[in-house]
C-alpha cells in the first residue's frame, strides 16, 4: 500500500504489542488515520446464529453496542451470506461500509464503519483491512477468552462447552479441490455429535461422529473418541487404522458406543476411502439428482463383539455435494425435514448456507426442541483444477 497506508506487515506489528483484545482497535486506528473513519466496529455471530454481538473499537461513538442484535433479515445478514462489502448514506452526509471478515471461507463476523467518501480505491482498501483483521483474530482469540465470552448469548450446557472444545476452530473451509461447511444444532445444549476435519499435502480427512447419549457422560465418550481419532491420523494412519484405534480406546476406556463415518479423500483423484462404524448413510447429489449412498455398514465403535472394519471407496466427481449427517437429522421430529428436497433445492448455495438451511429445517420440524444433537456436514468436491503439477505455483 502506498500514500501513508499503513503496510501489512507494520499492521500486524502493532495488532501483536496490542493486548489481543484489542485487535479492532488496531484495525480502527489504522482506517481512522488513512481515511478519517468513524464508529468503527466488528461485529460477529452468536454461537447459535440467531444474534450479533458488536465489538465496538475504543473511543467509537456506536448507540446499540450493548445489546445484541437479531441477525435474521438484516443487513449484516445479507452481507455474510453474499459475502459482499455494502454501501449505503448513513444519513448524515457520510457513508456506512460494512464488510465481511472472513478467513479461508470460515465468516468470522463483519467489520463496520462510516466514511466520510468514498471511492473503488477506498473500499478495496478497506475490504484488505477487514482480510488482514480476520487473520489477527484468527491468531489473537487464543490468547483471550473475549470472542468465546461475546459468543455467550444463552447459557451453554457443561456438555456443549466441552463438545464445542471438540470441534475444528472453523466450521467452513475452501480449497482449491474443496468447500466444506458443518454445523450442528442446538449449539447450546449439544452432548455427543461431534465433526472433524483436516488437510495435508495429499488428504482431507473427515469425520463425524456420534457418541451414545445426550449429558455430559456422552460428552466425555466423545472426548475420547476424538482424541483416539486425532491420535491415529496424526501418526500417519488411514481411515481403516484411525476406525480400530478409536475402537479399542473405546473398549479399553469406556463403556460406551459410538456411531462414525471416516472419510480419507485423495486431493489428485477424487478417490475417498471411507470407514461406516454404524452412522447413517451420507447423501450425494451428482447431475441434478440426490440419493442415499448405499454403503456396507460396520458395527458401532465399542461394541464387545468380533468385529472388523472394512474400508470402501467413493470417487468423488467434479460438481458433487457430498452431505453427511448424524440420526438427529433424521429421527422423531425431525424426520418430517425432506433432505433430499433441501439438498437439491439449496445445490447452488455455498456449502456454508446449504448447511444453514438444513438445520433450521430440522429445528422448524421439531418445532424449535430438538432431544437429539443434529450435526451436518457439506463437502463439495471441485476436483483438482491446478493443472500438472510442474505448472503449479510453489508453496507461498
Amino acid at each position: 500500500m502506498k500514500g501513508g497506508d499503513l503496510e501489512l506487515g507494520e499492521l500486524l506489528t502493532a495488532a501483536e504489542a496490542a493486548p489481543p483484545g484489542e485487535s479492532v482497535d488496531v484495525v480502527a486506528h489504522d482506517l481512522q488515520k488513512r481515511f478519517g473513519a468513524e464508529r468503527v466496529s466488528f461485529l460477529f455471530v452468536d454461537l447459535v446464529g440467531q444474534r450479533l454481538v458488536r465489538l465496538v473499537a475504543a473511543g467509537a461513538d456506536v448507540e446499540d453496542h450493548d445489546e445484541p442484535m437479531d441477525l435474521q433479515g438484516s443487513v449484516y445478514d445479507s452481507v455474510l451470506r453474499s459475502q459482499r462489502q455494502h454501501v449505503e448514506a448513513d444519513g448524515q452526509d457520510g457513508r456506512r461500509v460494512i464488510t465481511p471478515v472472513t478467513n479461508r471461507g470460515d465468516c468470522i463476523g463483519v467489520l463496520e464503519m462510516t466514511l466520510q467518501s468514498v471511492d473503488d480505491t477506498v473500499l478495496q482498501q478497506v475490504r484488505d483491512a477487514a482480510h488482514a483483521l480476520a487473520y489477527i483474530i484468527v491468531t489473537d482469540r487464543r490468547f483471550t477468552d473475549l470472542y468465546h465470552l461475546g459468543r455467550r448469548t444463552t447459557e451453554t450446557s457443561l456438555a456443549a462447552e466441552i463438545q464445542h472444545q471438540l470441534l475444528p476452530s472453523a466450521a467452513c473451509c475452501e480449497a482449491t479441490q474443496f468447500t466444506l461447511a458443518a454445523g450442528l444444532v442446538p449449539a447450546d445444549d449439544i452432548g455427543g455429535d461431534t465433526y472433524d476435519y483436516t488437510l495435508d499435502r495429499d488428504t482431507l480427512h473427515l469425520s463425524i461422529t456420534d457418541a451414545m447419549g445426550h449429558d455430559t457422560n456422552s460428552a466425555l465418550l466423545a472426548t475420547l473418541l476424538v482424541g483416539a481419532l486425532r491420535r491415529a491420523r496424526r501418526s500417519g494412519c488411514d481411515a481403516l487404522k484411525q476406525a480400530d484405534h478409536a475402537h479399542q480406546s473405546l473398549l479399553t476406556h469406556s463403556r460406551g458406543l459410538a456411531t462414525g463415518q471416516l472419510l480419507c479423500v485423495a486431493l489428485d483423484t477424487g478417490v475417498c476411502e471411507l470407514v461406516n462404524a454404524g452412522h447413517p448413510r451420507p447423501l450425494r447429489l451428482r447431475d441434478g439428482a440426490v440419493e442415499e449412498v448405499r454403503l456396507d455398514v460396520n458395527l458401532p465403535f465399542g461394541v464387545v463383539a468380533p468385529t472388523s472394519y472394512r474400508v470402501q471407496e467413493l470417487h468423488l466427481r467434479p460438481g458433487d455435494r457430498l452431505v453427511l449427517l448424524t440420526d438427529g437429522m433424521q429421527e422423531r421430529g425431525a424426520a418430517a425435514a425432506d433432505l433430499a428436497s433441501i439438498v437439491l433445492e439449496t445445490r447452488d448455495l455455498h456449502p456454508r448456507e446449504a448447511v444453514r438451511s438444513l438445520t433450521s429445517a430440522v429445528i422448524e420440524a421439531c418445532h424449535g426442541n430438538l432431544r437429539d444433537d443434529a450435526t451436518v456436514l457439506i463437502l463439495d468436491w471441485h476436483g483438482d483444477r491446478r493443472g500438472p503439477a510442474e505448472e503449479r505455483p510453489g508453496p507461498r
